[in-house]
């Protein structure tokens, strides 16, 4: 068994928020409080339902992330929707390993760094708001690329792009900032998608349908990592 290791400080709560939705959820509180005062007790149940989701669409768990050298780590927690070599893309030269990842409604919505390294650029572009399982999105959607160095000198590009719901995209982390794999960096709100730019030769462990969590699941491995057994080829 591989080891692990927190990116990140352990929270001190039992159900850790992320702290973009404080307002959020204060808002929601505030008029959940109002409606129950003034005895509107339909509005006041929806209010709190609403306060609840609120909640728990900003949750934000601890992740153990494993200590293997060479691997890259889900930026996104849900589905894998591409596993493909693009021939260019505005981000990282060349020809690279694309992977992208469709975060729905009800995944966690935390991004995470894929590998240990050194942020070189970040790059917003605005734009539409199509659905984000759908090509179109890479091109024309709201997006953000964060562009890392590795440790071995690879460069890797991470982008995230606003969907058909989402009309905000975080990123808290900054250039020449260097970051840990697994740490969390930002995350995109109501439905999204993060799509991962690595070398061509990057060795893929996961094919499209899979599910992977942030920080957790192995995506893939550097060229210079050492084989690692039981590694899936697509």
């Amino acid at each position: 068994m591989g080891n692990f290791f927190r990116a990140d400080p352990q929270s001190r709560s039992a159900f850790p928020i992320a702290e973009p939705g404080y307002p959020l959820i204060a808002a929601a509180g505030f008029a959940t409080l109002i409606f129950a005062l003034v005895d509107i007790v339909g509005l006041a149940l929806s209010a709190l339902a609403v306060t609840f989701f609120i909640c728990w669409f900003f949750r934000d768990p601890d992740r153990i992330t494993p200590d293997t050298q060479g691997a890259l780590v889900s930026a996104a927690d849900g589905k894998v929707v591409c596993v493909r070599v693009t021939d260019n893309n505005p981000y990282v030269a060349g020809r690279c390993l694309q992977i992208g990842i469709f975060m729905n409604l009800f995944s966690v919505h935390v991004n995470r760094i894929p590998c240990r390294g050194q942020v070189r650029e970040i790059s917003y572009t605005p734009g539409r708001f199509y659905p984000a399982d759908r090509e179109t999105a890479f091109s024309h959607n709201e997006r953000n690329a964060v562009i890392l160095e590795s440790e071995s000198g690879y460069t890797l590009g991470v982008l995230q792009i606003a969907g058909l719901v989402a009309r905000r995209i975080i990123c808290n982390t900054g250039e020449n900032q260097e970051v840990e794999t697994g740490q969390r960096f930002g995350m995109i709100c109501f439905g999204s998608r993060v799509d991962l730019f690595l070398p061509e030769e990057s060795r893929p462990t996961v094919a499209v349908g899979d599910k992977v969590r942030a920080g957790a699941s192995i995506v893939g491995y550097l060229p210079d990592a050492a084989s690692p057994s039981g590694y899936r080829q697509d």
